[in-house]
Parts: structure tokens; C-alpha cells; sequence
């Protein structure tokens, strides 16, 4: 994937990349999008055939705990809004783990999310649910836009003017040149455990469909029901300039990314939940890192910080 030259003209960056998606590009979204769908909606019946195993199940929660931490706790509090500073080895990982989501590759991740903190719920805002106003017909179109149709959209985010950073990080870079085949790897190599694990290819084959495929839909829809779901209903408990709201109920699955009220009042605080009876497994994960040295100059919330932003 080629990355736009640096441009020397005067004057503010674009919005927009010069360089739009392909249509390659966006067949490839439509089938992201739209495998794990049919899968999902072909589970239920399918596991009452035959080819749900414990084998199955554990591959499929390893890859999505790892590849969904890798998106919380690495494209988004780390390399998006700089929650904390890692070592090299941890950021490299965080890369590789969070690529393996198949939502983008860490630049275009990166630099669509801080756009979308930049214009959150105003125009310019990538997927906001509010894009076509506040009736009921609006709404509904809004949040399936917000939800997944926003990445049909043909242009690309300016990467220079959203993520300079990453786009000097060797490390990074290669990250993003890497992203197809690290997309490949994640769906191949549950499949090649599975059969490993059972000796069998109906072991691979099911492995395949319940720890590739379903479970990387499963992971898609949990993080983009973040930009939908958490920006419409919920609680509003801290004061933020969108409609950012807490979801309690994705908690669990969104590894504490739903209290997005929060983080949209404190965008660069390590933990989300932060409210008692709040669970945050993101940022448990970031201080486990810390207590091993591997992640320092974290930004934890502070009591003083957190009562100035409080909704009353």
C-alpha cells in the first residue's frame, strides 16, 4: 500500500488523502464486512450439526482477547492518543496484535480515529450516527452508517495531517506495509491450530469458521457498536463536547472500551471505566505492563480530574 509523499505546499493538510480507496480496496471491505455476517447467522444451526469443539472454542477467545486488546490497549490508547509509552518490543507487538482485528492496518486506524476526536458528532466526523440529523429515519440511517457504512466511503483520511507520527516510525511503517499479510495470518492460523490440535482437517475447517471467521466478525461489530451503540444510548456521566455516552453492557466484550463517555471527556487517560464497578480489562492489561516495566509515563485518571469533569 503506498503511502502519499510528504507535501511542502503552504497552507493547512487536506482532510482528505490525495490517494482515494480502490475499488480493490473496497471489495475487499465488502467481504470483511459481509463473510462474517452470513457466518455469524449460519452459527447457530451449524453447531447444532456438528463442529463446535473445545478446541475451537479456546483458539477462538486466545485470537479474540489478543486481537481485540491489541485494538484497545494498542491502535487506540497507545498509538491514537498516547495513554502511556511502551518499549519497543511491546510496541512492536501491540502492532502486530491489533492488526490481526483485520479492521485496518495502525496508520489508517490511527488516523481515522483522531479525525473522528477532532470532529466528534460534527461534520467532518467519520462515522458519527447523527450524519443525517435526529429523526427516527435519520437515526436508524445514521447508526448503520456509524456502524459499518462509513467505510465505503471512497476517501481516505490524510494521513500525514492525523498520524505525522506514526508515519516516522520505521517500526510502525513496516507495520502497515505488513498489514495484508498479517490480515492473512489471522485467519489462517486457526485454521493450521485447529488441525494441528485434533489431527484432522474437519478440525481446521471448524476452526477456521468458528475461530477466523465468526470470531473476527464478532470482534468488527463490538468495536464498531462503539462508534453507533455508545454515541445514542447509554449514560452521559461526564461532561464531553459529542454525544458520547457509557454502555455498560459491552463492557465485558469491548474490554472497557464502551464507558466512551469518559474517554471522550479524558481522551488520553489508560482507563475508560473508571467509576466504581466499572470494568475495564484494557486498562488492567496496561497496568499489568507497567508493574513489568514494559509500559511507563502511564496517565491514569485522578480523583481531582474526574469530579471537575462529573456531571452533577
Amino acid at each position: 500500500m503506498t503511502v502519499t509523499a510528504e507535501r511542502t505546499s503552504p497552507g493547512p493538510k487536506p482532510e482528505s488523502d490525495a490517494e482515494r480507496r480502490t475499488k480493490g480496496e473496497l471489495i475487499t471491505f465488502a467481504i470483511v464486512v459481509g463473510l462474517p455476517l452470513i457466518a455469524i447467522a449460519c452459527a447457530v444451526p451449524f453447531a447444532w450439526g456438528w463442529g463446535l469443539g473445545w478446541s475451537d472454542i479456546v483458539i477462538a477467545f486466545v485470537f479474540y482477547v489478543i486481537s481485540g486488546l491489541g485494538v484497545t490497549v494498542g491502535f487506540h490508547r497507545y498509538f491514537t492518543h498516547g495513554s502511556f509509552k511502551a518499549k519497543r518490543p511491546l510496541k512492536i507487538a501491540l502492532a502486530i496484535a491489533g492488526s490481526l482485528s483485520l479492521e485496518m492496518s495502525v496508520l489508517d486506524w490511527v488516523a481515522v480515529h483522531r479525525k473522528h476526536h477532532k470532529f466528534s458528532d460534527k461534520e467532518g466526523d467519520p462515522h458519527s450516527p447523527w450524519r443525517f440529523g435526529t429523526g427516527f429515519t435519520a437515526l436508524c440511517k445514521g447508526l448503520l452508517f456509524a456502524h459499518m457504512g462509513w467505510m465505503f466511503e471512497a476517501e481516505r483520511v490524510n494521513r500525514e495531517k492525523y498520524a505525522p507520527d506514526l508515519l516516522k516510525d520505521p517500526d510502525l511503517m513496516r507495520m502497515h506495509r505488513w498489514f495484508g499479510w498479517l490480515a492473512l495470518t489471522s485467519i489462517a492460523l486457526p485454521a493450521v491450530l485447529g488441525g494441528l490440535v485434533t489431527w484432522s482437517w474437519q478440525g481446521a475447517l471448524t476452526a477456521l469458521f468458528w475461530a477466523s471467521i465468526v470470531r473476527i466478525g464478532l470482534l468488527h461489530h463490538v468495536t464498531w457498536s462503539i462508534n453507533s451503540i455508545c454515541h445514542v444510548f447509554g449514560d452521559e456521566q461526564f461532561e464531553a463536547r459529542d454525544k458520547s455516552r457509557q454502555v455498560w453492557i459491552l463492557a465485558l466484550p469491548s474490554f472497557g472500551e464502551s464507558w466512551h463517555n469518559l474517554h471522550h471527556a479524558e481522551p488520553t487517560s489508560a482507563r475508560h471505566g473508571a467509576l466504581k464497578g466499572q470494568i475495564d480489562l484494557s486498562a488492567e492489561m496496561i497496568r499489568f505492563f507497567e508493574k513489568m516495566g514494559w509500559a511507563y509515563n502511564v496517565r491514569w485518571p485522578t480523583p481531582e480530574r474526574l469530579a471537575a469533569k462529573r456531571i452533577a
